[in-house]
């Protein structure tokens, strides 16, 4: 077998590797999404058991949380950016459109954990009755995934300068890419479900 014949076979071998890793991480989602989904159905139970608490309409400050949700839906279209700066083979941009991503993203988890605060300042704690147990702990989990993908933009930043764009951080940004879009899905169900539904 030649050189340039074993040299095929890595790079079939590689990229066979990196298709079975975003397939896995398809799996993956599908397995958060019975997660988000128990959590909604949750909520649905729940969000009129306010206990003689307030309700959405009370607490819920819908401009605040619409330029949340302009952060993370514009952070998602950056994302876009530095995947397709990826197969132009641009690291630098690479770099730089993962940098914004991570700006805009936490500065809506900035935003989330002001409104926790607040909430639990003005004594409407998740302690205060089965809606806003089942509130904070929905639009918490959905913070926490959002923070997670933070330190894995950060990782893949570190990455990309030690490592540069190879086989194995090209199928990782993919990863990352589905993982950041499935959060910003997420977030318009929550936006619409718990924030529009409960100003209504």
């Amino acid at each position: 077998m030649t050189t340039e014949t074993l040299s095929h076979h890595d790079a079939h071998d590689h990229h066979d590797a990196g298709g079975i890793k975003v397939f896995g991480f398809w799996v993956y989602l599908m397995s958060d999404l019975v997660i988000f989904g128990s959590l909604f159905a949750t909520y649905a139970v729940l969000m009129k058991g306010t206990a003689g608490g307030p309700t959405g309409a009370d607490i819920f400050e819908l401009p605040f949380i619409l330029v949340e949700t302009f952060l993370l839906l514009f952070s998602s279209f950056t994302y876009g950016m530095a995947v397709l700066a990826m197969n132009a083979g641009r690291i630098g941009q690479i770099k730089a459109w993962l940098g914004i991503t991570f700006l805009l993203g936490a500065a809506f988890v900035g935003m989330e954990i002001y409104e926790f605060q607040h909430l639990i300042h003005e004594g409407f704690g998740p302690d205060r009755s089965a809606f806003l147990s089942a509130f904070f702990t929905l639009v918490g989990t959905h913070g926490l995934h959002v923070t997670f993908g933070l330190i894995w933009i950060l990782v893949m930043l570190v990455q990309l300068h030690t490592k540069g764009l190879n086989d194995v951080t090209r199928p990782r940004i993919l990863c990352l890419s589905l993982f950041w879009h499935f959060l910003d899905i997420v977030w318009i169900c929550v936006f619409s479900f718990v924030y529009l539904m409960g100003v209504l």
